[in-house]
């Protein structure tokens, strides 16, 4: 029993390892790529790959969290588990194969500008065809898709400071990029083997996932139309350098986010495991402690980039970038709104099966965007964009929240919240304060993150110590908190 409880804290240290691996390599790429490609170059590429992202939506449908769910749910009957993994899988398979010669001909046919980066974004939607991830998800193998990615990430980063010289080489930087994805998803493949047999394909045992993955596909499709469409409709509305501003921003957003939305990676399979043994109050009580934990992440990054986002625009990323300071400022804000809203949605609705709740939450979502976008967009480009993704963040947290309401205690949550929003806050006067007098160059950027860890982590820490609060050790259980090897004596 210890150790299944501590493979919480094992998975979600090899996510938090990974995610800082994808903090870090972007702090070493992205301002040598904004600086070579320049932001019309990378606009292309954003571009490009979001109407391709689109197909690869379809390829997807609603695997990723369907088969996170109920792969975790088999995962302790071997032949279940066997007939469940390729059942789900030739489903993905056959969608794949007509989506990729569905994509080839559109592109052939309705794109006259950028169809050689077109082409090379098809082998992005081959690596959907072998997508795998899921059901090591599920299985809560994380260390076997950790390891792989790291590889190849700092593989593709090498690649990028060897090839990608000058804004002409934005083919060798898209083909990087599609390649890196497809080995990543190839290199899995090795272990499915040892694991699993080959099943036969049979159609018959492919009708019971369809209904499920249709109903997870709802909510996808409903999340791309805010998540990918604001570059879509920039490129219709706008232009290829406000992209190219708007992809460089969410980037930077993004970087801090996989830290948080990693523990909802990591505590999706175990909750559904728990819940289909009808463990409601362990449920409730992990919630709770990834609440805290999150409130306290979300508030730090969200002020602390808030903060930065004059100095961080240039030196970060260039002076062809400065115009990103205020899309970096705004679009901060939606951290807050994305981290609560993952708790809820990974840790409950999704495991809860509460399927209709989520697709209306995200159509809510997708609505309130795809109108700011269609208002803002012609006159404020790119940061007509920032206002709708915020806005819709914010109406999807509201309203999964809302929907959890009865069953959930969120009061406890919002109280939890508040003290970590108000020590965020004060970072932020401090940074905006010392940002008045100072030089904007990487010493000032660096002496300013460090004020602002320094605010930040001096007041929470006070305030942990005074109500007996920490956070890390709030995750794990607080009983038989044993030495790995005893631990396994007693399993044994």
């Amino acid at each position: 029993m210890y150790l299944k409880k501590k493979g919480i804290k094992i998975n979600l240290i090899y996510n938090i390892i990974y995610q800082l691996l994808l903090i870090f390599l972007p702090l070493i790429s992205t301002p040598y790529i904004s600086r070579i490609l320049g932001p019309e170059k990378i606009g292309i590429y954003s571009y490009t790959y979001s109407i391709a992202y689109n197909f690869m939506l379809i390829i997807m449908l609603g695997v990723s969290n369907y088969g996170n769910r109920t792969i975790a749910s088999v995962k302790e009957d071997e032949e279940k588990l066997c007939k469940t993994f390729w059942s789900i899988y030739y489903f993905q398979l056959i969608r794949a194969v007509v989506l990729i010669i569905i994509y080839l001909i559109s592109v052939t046919i309705f794109f006259d500008k950028y169809k050689f980066i077109f082409y090379l974004q098809s082998i992005y939607l081959f690596s959907g065809l072998l997508d795998i991830s899921w059901f090591f998800f599920g299985m809560e193998e994380f260390k076997i898709t950790v390891l792989k990615n790291i590889v190849i990430k700092i593989l593709s980063i090498i690649s990028m400071f060897c090839f990608v010289k000058t804004e002409n080489d934005l083919w060798i930087y898209t083909l990087i990029m599609t390649t890196s994805t497809l080995l990543s998803q190839l290199y899995l493949w090795r272990y499915i083997k040892d694991k699993l047999k080959r099943q036969k394909f049979s159609f018959k045992e492919l009708i019971p996932h369809i209904k499920p993955e249709l109903i997870l596909f709802i909510p996808v499709i409903a999340i791309s139309l805010y998540k990918i469409m604001d570059k879509i409709m920039l490129g219709l509305l706008s232009n290829m350098e406000q992209v190219g501003f708007y992809q460089n921003t969410e980037k930077l957003i993004n970087i801090p986010l996989g830290l948080i939305t990693a523990l909802g990676t990591v505590m999706l399979p175990r909750m559904s495991n728990l819940l289909a043994k009808k463990e409601e109050k362990k449920v409730e009580k992990y919630i709770e402690k990834s609440m805290l934990f999150t409130s306290f992440l979300s508030n730090a990054f969200c002020f602390g980039l808030a903060g930065v986002s004059s100095i961080i625009s240039i030196v970060f990323l260039g002076e062809k970038f400065m115009d990103c300071d205020k899309l970096i400022l705004y679009l901060s804000f939606s951290i807050i709104f994305l981290a609560w809203a993952n708790v809820i949605r990974t840790q409950y609705l999704i495991p809860k099966k509460m399927d209709k709740s989520y697709i209306i939450s995200v159509f809510l979502g997708a609505f309130s965007n795809l109108i700011i976008n269609f208002a803002l967009i012609p006159r404020y480009h790119a940061f007509g964009a920032v206002i709708g993704t915020v806005i819709a963040e914010a109406v999807v947290c509201i309203s999964q929240t809302f929907f959890v309401s009865k069953k959930l205690n969120i009061k406890k949550y919002i109280y939890d919240f508040i003290p970590f929003f108000l020590f965020g806050l004060m970072m932020f006067i401090t940074l905006k304060i010392v940002d008045k007098y100072i030089a904007y160059n990487t010493l000032s950027l660096i002496c300013m993150i460090s004020i602002g860890a320094l605010v930040y982590l001096s007041l929470s820490g006070i305030y942990m110590f005074l109500c007996k609060k920490d956070i890390l050790l709030e995750l794990l259980p607080k009983k038989n908190l044993k030495s790995h090897s005893a631990g396994e004596v007693n399993e044994k």
